[in-house]
């Protein structure tokens, strides 16, 4: 039988206004157990009664309703859709009494205040704020700087939500809790690591923080979480570790912590934004050859074996490195000239046209274009000319064009100079060249090694 909610709240309010200690203790008690049934409007109705019950009894740190309230508090904030009991809580002033009582309380109270208030800013955004308005950040690094074993996973994942707040991230370098967000990140729930992940991430913008996120062990944090995360932690921390690599002083520290064969795994994930972080990242780490070597060589595998996704992502980011004078050679040597030409006929659009690209670029060599040639890349060339995409006649186009510019290769081609594709093409690259001509490479793809390497700090 169906317990008649308007009557028990009814009950409720009268134990709490006229009720004694014991009644008091007793209807909390129950309105606990009761949380997980009651319909969400009748839960909503009692939380002004708790919040007003907490700031009454606020002075008296020994009562042993203080916990019990919090702890119902608690319940009643798990319950309901999109953390709206969550938010009326946070609005109700509760949220301010408990902050107001955690560094006076006793160790099991501290406890019970650190899980709701860790429920409360984890379903809420707007309780992060008033966690952070009222100095809440301070109660929380003060409580880790004491070593609080008991509670630390709570107070680092309570911090790890808090610092989604841009107050919060400032207030984290300047009160010396840097050390605290890179702690979050190295432990407890994969959501609470993203979060701080995501934070380090927008703090080593500026390059003071992050020389001090280097300090403090950052990279090997987060190079664990490119190992052990799920896709989308993968996904942020491979984007923080980008941020790391803006200064090229970092470089070596995260190839030897062994991050090429991890983004070579983000290229072949499903997140596509994870791929172009993983593309980026390895312009930036293929600024040394050794590097560029290695990377090379993961590619090549994903253009044998990965999927259209992977491959395309693959042959973007030879097209990319295909810009650095010292890659070109890399390029050859590692065997990837015959994949992409054969790539040429996949299936897949975005692979032929990422390929094309790629082989446009590497056509302004002239080692690159007897490679090509060798692997029977011309006629393929011809016939994209004829292909529905524009990208894709663009690409070959300017390919063909410097193998036409090759006495060599002149007369290979020489039936396509009066295609419309290709003489577009040549007035295109005839206005670029000339407005560049202390350019060595001056393609459509317009990346030069100033463009793709970082600045050094």
């Amino acid at each position: 039988m169906n317990p008649n909610w308007e009557e028990s709240l009814n009950h409720f309010e009268r134990m709490i206004d006229s009720g004694t200690e014991s009644m008091r203790i007793k209807a909390v008690i129950k309105l606990s157990k009761l949380s997980n049934q009651a319909p969400e409007y009748i839960l909503s109705q009692t939380i002004p009664i708790l919040s007003n019950l907490i700031a009454d009894d606020s002075s008296n740190n020994s009562s042993p309703l203080q916990g019990l309230v919090i702890h119902c508090l608690k319940c009643i904030a798990r319950q309901g859709d999109d953390g709206r009991l969550a938010t009326e809580i946070g609005q109700s002033g509760a949220l301010c009494s408990i902050l107001r009582l955690l560094p006076q309380s006793n160790a099991s109270v501290q406890k019970i205040c650190l899980k709701c208030i860790w429920c409360l800013v984890n379903l809420c955004n707007e309780n992060r704020l008033i966690v952070a308005m009222n100095g809440g950040l301070e109660i929380i690094l003060n409580m880790l700087n004491s070593s609080m074993d008991g509670v630390r996973r709570y107070l680092l994942e309570i911090l790890s939500a808090l610092s989604l707040v841009r107050v919060v991230r400032r207030g984290l370098v300047s009160l010396g809790g840097l050390r605290f967000l890179v702690e979050a990140a190295r432990v407890g729930n994969m959501l609470s690591r993203e979060r701080a992940c995501q934070a380090i991430g927008l703090l080593g913008i500026t390059r003071r923080v992050r020389r001090m996120l280097v300090d403090l062990g950052v990279i090997d944090v987060l190079m664990e979480l490119l190992r052990v995360g799920d896709g989308a932690l993968k996904v942020v921390a491979g984007n923080t570790l980008g941020v790391i690599l803006a200064n090229i002083d970092y470089i070596d520290l995260v190839v030897q912590s062994g991050a090429i064969p991890l983004f070579a795994e983000l290229i072949q994930g499903s997140e596509s934004v994870g791929q172009e972080i993983a593309e980026d990242a390895f312009c930036l780490l293929a600024v040394g050859e050794a590097n560029a070597v290695v990377i090379a060589e993961h590619l090549v595998r994903i253009l044998r074996e990965g999927n259209a996704e992977s491959k395309a992502a693959a042959a973007n980011v030879f097209w990319d490195l295909s810009g650095y004078k010292h890659t070109i050679p890399v390029i050859r040597n590692s065997g990837a000239i015959p994949l992409l030409v054969e790539l040429l006929s996949s299936q897949s659009s975005e692979v032929r046209e990422t390929v094309s690209g790629a082989i446009a670029q590497l056509s302004y060599s002239q080692a690159d274009r007897e490679a090509l040639n060798e692997s029977g890349a011309v006629p393929l060339l011809l016939d994209l000319l004829h292909d529905d995409s524009v990208e894709l006649k663009d690409n070959a186009a300017e390919a063909l064009i410097n193998f036409f510019d090759d006495t060599l290769q002149h007369e290979t081609i020489s039936q396509v100079v009066d295609h419309p594709s290709f003489r577009s093409m040549q007035n295109r690259l005839g206005r670029i060249r000339g407005a560049s001509d202390n350019q060595t490479v001056s393609s459509m793809r317009q990346m030069n090694i100033d463009q793709a390497e970082p600045t050094k700090d």
